[in-house]
């Protein structure tokens, strides 16, 4: 079975909990014929395992705080629901994923009874350690080599019992090399697997030996600096020239869990710069990252520990421009894996970031205006008439001609 579908593929993360009122696997099976529609691929489940009830944080707790590798969270339903919502999601051409949070358990997972020598020792309380200051979670003991085992074990349990596609590997920079490397050998040797690592290639570049993809964690925080402080435009060059020389797939995002919830919705941190930044993450080379809501678009902060669904209405009115995006990003052969980028020069480029994906014959130009200004602009080297379409209006364009884009505007240009 080949992993190509892993470069062309978009990753579409599901909050179960607040996704709808009811908060289960059965419920949400519902909108999958929606997200078909919109052109989603890949669906990222966040935790779907047991939360810890020792220490745990609000009313409900953190799914980040396992109790148990190998049982449902009984808030989403049984492991016959998920088994089918998996089923049901395959047949209709999905590819599952699942959080899997490796470097730590919840105080009360069955590990803590079983085996405490899995677990790392607090030298000052003689207690399990806690992890990196968030008191509701434990450090796992990697120098052990019968909880490596272990762990490797869970990770099998939901290929076989489950037939998942792969994980997205929570804080992964913080488990050793050493074991996601024995990780994946051990497990690809039942199916090829989607690895999504949550790390920054740029940090850790030795971790995309193991992982197909990786966050581009200083991309979303510089994007959201350079919109607050009204930085200028090539200091986000100067960013995406550095990961143009990093290893593995980059995953671009605007917000995610944690994102939405600590530091607040794309529209808190971007504002009218929030869309213009999606179409980036789904034109340049990599993959985008997509968090339940954003269709909507979503407005609100969802509360981590507590109750918070999705307040969805019944047309999202962000759907069609994510469906034409995502739909493109799958179809367009100069935005698939081997299609290089090229920058575009033009007359504004304190103000624009203006670029062309070509492969062979086919091509596609962007061109972002990432300022609050209406933009005039020409493309350099572009003074013979061609036709190009918009393809989010439908619209033809002379390229050779100066173009206008309202404040924050884009356009997403191929060959008529």
């Amino acid at each position: 079975m080949s992993k190509e579908w892993i470069y062309r593929t978009n990753v579409y993360e599901v909050n179960v909990r607040q996704y709808t009122n009811e908060g289960t696997f059965t419920a949400f099976a519902l909108h999958l014929p929606r997200l078909k529609d919109m052109g989603v691929q890949t669906l990222w489940f966040m935790p779907i395992t047991p939360i810890a009830q020792k220490g745990k944080k609000g009313s409900l707790g953190s799914p980040y705080a396992c109790s148990d590798y190998t049982s449902i969270n009984p808030e989403f339903g049984t492991l016959d629901d998920f088994k089918n919502l998996v089923y049901e999601a395959h047949e209709m051409g999905f590819k599952v994923i699942i959080d899997w949070v490796a470097n730590h358990t919840g105080w009360d997972h069955v590990w803590t009874k079983e085996h405490p020598d899995y677990y790392k020792k607090d030298e000052t309380t003689g207690d399990f350690k806690i992890a990196s200051g968030m008191d509701d979670i434990i450090e796992l003991d990697y120098s052990n080599r019968e909880m490596r085992k272990a762990m490797i074990a869970a990770m099998q349990f939901w290929i076989d019992e489950c037939c998942i596609d792969g994980f997205r590997c929570d804080l992964a920079f913080w488990v050793q090399l050493d074991f996601w490397i024995e990780a994946k050998e051990v497990l690809e040797k039942t199916k090829p697997l989607f690895w999504l690592g949550e790390l920054d290639s740029l940090e850790k570049p030795e971790y995309m030996q193991v992982f197909d993809a990786a966050y581009t964690w200083t991309w979303m925080h510089q994007t959201e600096k350079w919109y607050r402080e009204n930085l200028s435009l090539y200091h986000l060059k100067n960013i995406l020239d550095r990961y143009h020389s990093a290893p593995g797939i980059k995953a671009w995002f605007t917000s995610n869990h944690d994102e939405n919830t600590w530091n607040g919705t794309e529209y808190e941190k971007y504002s009218d710069a929030a869309k213009a930044l999606a179409v980036f993450s789904c034109t340049w080379p990599g993959i985008p990252l997509i968090y339940n809501g954003q269709e909507l678009p979503n407005h609100k902060r969802l509360a981590f520990f507590e109750k918070d669904p999705i307040e969805w209405k019944e047309y999202c009115e962000l759907h069609q421009f994510y469906k034409a995006l995502l739909q493109l990003r799958s179809s367009h052969p100069a935005l698939g894996s081997n299609a290089e980028v090229f920058a575009l020069s033009t007359n504004n480029d304190e103000n624009v970031l203006a670029y062309r994906r070509k492969i062979a014959a086919y091509e596609l130009i962007v061109l972002l205006n990432l300022s609050k200004a209406q933009t005039s602009l020409r493309i350099v080297g572009h003074t013979a008439a061609v036709n190009y379409e918009n393809i989010l209006i439908n619209e033809k364009i002379d390229i050779s001609k100066e173009l206008v884009l309202s404040p924050w505007d884009y356009l997403v240009l191929t060959k008529s």
